[in-house]
């Protein structure tokens, strides 16, 4: 298994928006501005492959996504 992680120095998700984050067309962002499909796409892909994506955040500290893809 192959692992990589990405991490932002963003404060953090909410437990309110970590639970929708890869449900398609869901943003954060005003209407209009953003299509919410990124995570979503990101996350079937990886599961395509036989893979994993998921989410480690602490709020007001930061938040890593962790890609695990079989060799």
């Amino acid at each position: 298994m192959f692992f990589s992680g990405l991490k932002s120095n963003s404060n953090g998700i909410i437990s309110a928006v970590k639970q929708k984050i890869f449900q398609p067309f869901f943003t954060t962002k005003p209407t209009g501005q953003g299509t919410g499909l990124g995570l979503s796409l990101s996350y079937d892909i990886i599961k395509a492959h036989g893979g994993n994506l998921k989410v480690e955040t602490i709020e007001n500290t930061g938040s890593e996504f962790i890609i695990q893809l079989p060799i």
